[in-house]
Protein backbone atom coordinates (compact mmCIF):
# COMPACT_ATOMS: atom_id res chain seq x y z
CA UNK A 1 0.00 0.00 0.00
CA UNK A 2 1.09 3.55 -0.72
CA UNK A 3 -0.25 6.91 0.46
CA UNK A 4 -0.98 10.12 -1.42
CA UNK A 5 -1.82 13.16 0.71
CA UNK A 6 -3.46 16.23 -0.83
CA UNK A 7 -3.67 19.57 0.99
CA UNK A 8 -5.24 22.83 -0.09
CA UNK A 9 -3.27 25.81 1.21
CA UNK A 10 -4.36 27.65 4.33
CA UNK A 11 -6.61 30.69 4.03
CA UNK A 12 -5.06 33.36 1.85
CA UNK A 13 -5.53 37.10 2.27
CA UNK A 14 -7.75 37.00 -0.85
CA UNK A 15 -9.83 34.14 0.61
CA UNK A 16 -10.40 36.28 3.69
CA UNK A 17 -11.47 39.21 1.51
CA UNK A 18 -13.73 37.02 -0.70
CA UNK A 19 -11.81 37.84 -3.87
CA UNK A 20 -11.28 35.73 -6.99
CA UNK A 21 -7.59 34.92 -6.90
CA UNK A 22 -6.56 32.37 -9.52
CA UNK A 23 -2.99 33.04 -10.62
CA UNK A 24 -2.65 36.25 -8.60
CA UNK A 25 0.14 35.64 -6.10
CA UNK A 26 -1.35 36.19 -2.66
CA UNK A 27 0.16 35.11 0.65
CA UNK A 28 -1.45 33.43 3.64
CA UNK A 29 -3.51 35.36 6.14
CA UNK A 30 -2.74 35.03 9.85
CA UNK A 31 -5.55 32.52 10.07
CA UNK A 32 -4.11 30.71 7.05
CA UNK A 33 -0.76 30.32 8.77
CA UNK A 34 -2.48 28.75 11.78
CA UNK A 35 -4.50 26.49 9.49
CA UNK A 36 -1.31 25.33 7.77
CA UNK A 37 0.21 24.54 11.16
CA UNK A 38 -2.87 22.53 12.10
CA UNK A 39 -2.68 20.65 8.79
CA UNK A 40 0.93 19.83 9.57
CA UNK A 41 -0.02 18.43 12.96
CA UNK A 42 -2.82 16.36 11.43
CA UNK A 43 -0.45 14.90 8.83
CA UNK A 44 2.02 14.10 11.59
CA UNK A 45 -0.58 11.73 13.04
CA UNK A 46 -1.06 9.74 9.81
CA UNK A 47 0.31 6.25 10.37
CA UNK A 48 2.92 4.92 7.97
CA UNK A 49 3.08 8.10 5.89
CA UNK A 50 6.66 8.67 4.83
CA UNK A 51 6.70 10.93 1.76
CA UNK A 52 9.74 10.99 -0.49
CA UNK A 53 8.76 14.10 -2.46
CA UNK A 54 6.66 17.24 -2.07
CA UNK A 55 4.82 18.83 -4.99
CA UNK A 56 3.36 22.33 -5.01
CA UNK A 57 2.53 25.23 -7.32
CA UNK A 58 4.42 28.40 -8.19
CA UNK A 59 2.11 30.47 -5.97
CA UNK A 60 3.19 31.72 -2.55
CA UNK A 61 0.15 30.61 -0.56
CA UNK A 62 0.73 26.97 -1.51
CA UNK A 63 4.51 27.16 -1.11
CA UNK A 64 4.18 28.76 2.34
CA UNK A 65 1.73 26.03 3.39
CA UNK A 66 4.05 23.29 2.09
CA UNK A 67 6.96 24.79 4.02
CA UNK A 68 4.99 25.01 7.26
CA UNK A 69 3.79 21.41 6.92
CA UNK A 70 7.32 20.27 6.11
CA UNK A 71 8.81 22.01 9.14
CA UNK A 72 6.24 20.52 11.52
CA UNK A 73 6.82 17.04 10.09
CA UNK A 74 10.63 17.35 10.04
CA UNK A 75 10.75 16.82 6.27
CA UNK A 76 12.28 20.10 5.13
CA UNK A 77 15.12 18.02 3.68
CA UNK A 78 12.85 16.37 1.11
CA UNK A 79 13.00 17.42 -2.54
CA UNK A 80 10.19 19.81 -3.45
CA UNK A 81 9.00 20.50 -6.99
CA UNK A 82 7.18 23.75 -7.75
CA UNK A 83 5.25 23.67 -11.00
CA UNK A 84 2.75 25.90 -12.78
CA UNK A 85 0.77 22.74 -13.58
CA UNK A 86 -0.38 22.63 -9.94
CA UNK A 87 -1.33 26.32 -9.95
CA UNK A 88 -4.84 27.33 -9.08
CA UNK A 89 -7.26 27.49 -11.96
CA UNK A 90 -6.81 30.70 -13.97
CA UNK A 91 -9.89 32.83 -13.36
CA UNK A 92 -9.21 35.18 -16.28
CA UNK A 93 -10.85 38.59 -16.05
CA UNK A 94 -12.45 37.66 -12.73
CA UNK A 95 -9.07 37.80 -10.97
CA UNK A 96 -9.01 40.43 -8.24
CA UNK A 97 -12.79 40.99 -8.26
CA UNK A 98 -14.82 40.57 -5.08
CA UNK A 99 -17.09 37.53 -5.51
CA UNK A 100 -20.19 39.35 -4.28
CA UNK A 101 -19.51 42.18 -6.74
CA UNK A 102 -19.05 39.63 -9.53
CA UNK A 103 -22.46 38.12 -8.68
CA UNK A 104 -24.04 41.58 -9.00
CA UNK A 105 -22.44 42.02 -12.44
CA UNK A 106 -22.86 38.56 -13.96
CA UNK A 107 -25.62 36.97 -11.88
CA UNK A 108 -25.39 34.26 -9.24
CA UNK A 109 -26.19 31.43 -11.67
CA UNK A 110 -23.40 32.36 -14.08
CA UNK A 111 -20.86 32.73 -11.28
CA UNK A 112 -21.87 29.32 -9.95
CA UNK A 113 -21.29 27.80 -13.42
CA UNK A 114 -17.86 29.42 -13.70
CA UNK A 115 -16.85 28.40 -10.18
CA UNK A 116 -18.31 24.91 -9.90
CA UNK A 117 -18.92 23.61 -13.44
CA UNK A 118 -16.50 21.47 -15.41
CA UNK A 119 -16.44 23.10 -18.84
CA UNK A 120 -17.45 26.71 -18.19
CA UNK A 121 -14.64 29.20 -18.97
CA UNK A 122 -14.62 32.65 -17.29
CA UNK A 123 -14.02 35.78 -19.41
CA UNK A 124 -10.44 35.88 -20.69
CA UNK A 125 -7.89 38.13 -19.03
CA UNK A 126 -6.99 41.04 -21.30
CA UNK A 127 -3.43 41.31 -20.04
CA UNK A 128 -0.63 38.78 -20.49
CA UNK A 129 1.28 37.44 -17.52
CA UNK A 130 4.28 39.59 -16.69
CA UNK A 131 5.89 37.49 -14.01
CA UNK A 132 9.40 36.06 -13.88
CA UNK A 133 8.18 32.75 -12.48
CA UNK A 134 6.76 31.91 -15.92
CA UNK A 135 9.71 33.06 -18.03
CA UNK A 136 10.86 29.52 -18.82
CA UNK A 137 7.40 28.38 -19.97
CA UNK A 138 6.22 28.62 -23.57
CA UNK A 139 3.79 31.58 -23.52
CA UNK A 140 1.62 29.79 -26.07
CA UNK A 141 0.58 27.22 -23.46
CA UNK A 142 -0.06 29.65 -20.61
CA UNK A 143 -3.79 30.30 -20.15
CA UNK A 144 -5.71 33.57 -19.98
CA UNK A 145 -8.66 31.78 -18.35
CA UNK A 146 -9.49 28.14 -17.66
CA UNK A 147 -12.41 25.84 -17.10
CA UNK A 148 -11.95 23.10 -14.53
CA UNK A 149 -11.60 20.70 -17.46
CA UNK A 150 -8.72 22.72 -18.92
CA UNK A 151 -7.11 22.86 -15.48
CA UNK A 152 -7.32 19.08 -15.32
CA UNK A 153 -5.75 18.70 -18.77
CA UNK A 154 -2.66 20.74 -17.88
CA UNK A 155 -2.36 19.12 -14.46
CA UNK A 156 -2.65 15.42 -15.26
CA UNK A 157 0.57 15.06 -17.33
CA UNK A 158 2.48 16.23 -14.25
CA UNK A 159 0.56 13.88 -11.98
CA UNK A 160 1.21 10.85 -14.17
CA UNK A 161 4.84 11.71 -14.88
CA UNK A 162 6.02 13.02 -11.51
CA UNK A 163 3.60 11.77 -8.84
CA UNK A 164 2.05 8.48 -9.98
CA UNK A 165 5.46 7.27 -11.16
CA UNK A 166 6.72 7.51 -7.56
CA UNK A 167 3.55 6.02 -6.09
CA UNK A 168 3.98 2.98 -8.36
CA UNK A 169 7.39 2.46 -6.73
CA UNK A 170 5.75 2.40 -3.31
CA UNK A 171 6.88 5.93 -2.42
CA UNK A 172 4.38 8.11 -0.52
CA UNK A 173 3.79 11.58 -2.01
CA UNK A 174 2.56 14.93 -0.69
CA UNK A 175 0.80 17.51 -2.90
CA UNK A 176 0.06 20.99 -1.57
CA UNK A 177 -2.00 22.98 -4.05
CA UNK A 178 -5.29 24.85 -4.52
CA UNK A 179 -9.03 24.36 -4.34
CA UNK A 180 -9.71 24.06 -8.06
CA UNK A 181 -6.54 22.27 -9.07
CA UNK A 182 -7.18 19.68 -6.36
CA UNK A 183 -10.83 19.37 -7.42
CA UNK A 184 -9.60 18.64 -10.95
CA UNK A 185 -7.22 15.97 -9.68
CA UNK A 186 -9.75 14.40 -7.31
CA UNK A 187 -12.30 14.22 -10.13
CA UNK A 188 -9.89 12.07 -12.10
CA UNK A 189 -8.71 9.95 -9.16
CA UNK A 190 -12.23 9.20 -7.96
CA UNK A 191 -13.85 9.16 -11.42
CA UNK A 192 -16.45 11.74 -10.40
CA UNK A 193 -18.87 12.62 -13.19
CA UNK A 194 -19.38 16.12 -14.57
CA UNK A 195 -22.58 16.76 -12.61
CA UNK A 196 -21.36 15.46 -9.26
CA UNK A 197 -18.21 17.60 -9.42
CA UNK A 198 -20.48 20.60 -8.78
CA UNK A 199 -20.87 19.38 -5.20
CA UNK A 200 -17.20 18.76 -4.43
CA UNK A 201 -15.58 21.29 -2.14
CA UNK A 202 -11.98 21.14 -0.95
CA UNK A 203 -11.68 23.15 2.29
CA UNK A 204 -8.53 25.02 3.22
CA UNK A 205 -5.90 22.99 5.08
CA UNK A 206 -7.90 19.78 5.60
CA UNK A 207 -5.54 17.00 4.44
CA UNK A 208 -7.02 14.28 2.24
CA UNK A 209 -5.27 10.93 2.73
CA UNK A 210 -5.59 8.31 -0.01
CA UNK A 211 -4.33 4.79 0.52
CA UNK A 212 -3.74 3.04 -2.81
CA UNK A 213 -2.91 -0.48 -3.90
CA UNK A 214 -0.11 -1.47 -6.27
CA UNK A 215 -2.26 -0.45 -9.26
CA UNK A 216 -3.02 2.92 -7.66
CA UNK A 217 -6.63 2.02 -7.05
CA UNK A 218 -8.00 3.83 -3.99
CA UNK A 219 -8.68 1.46 -1.13
CA UNK A 220 -9.23 4.09 1.56
CA UNK A 221 -9.83 7.83 1.82
CA UNK A 222 -9.76 9.97 4.93
CA UNK A 223 -10.29 13.72 5.30
CA UNK A 224 -8.51 15.08 8.37
CA UNK A 225 -10.11 18.00 10.16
Amino acid sequence: MVKLVLVRHGESIANAENIFTGWNDIGLSKRGIEEAKRAGELIKQVENFNPTHIHTSLLSRAIETANIISEINDILYLPITKTWRLNERHYGALRGINKDKAREIFGNNQIKKWRRGFDEVPPLAKDSLNDRRYDSIDPNILPKAESLHQTQKRLMPYYYGQVASHLLLGQDQLIVAHGSSLRALIKKLEQIDNKEILNLEVPNAEPIVYTMDSDLKIVDKKILS
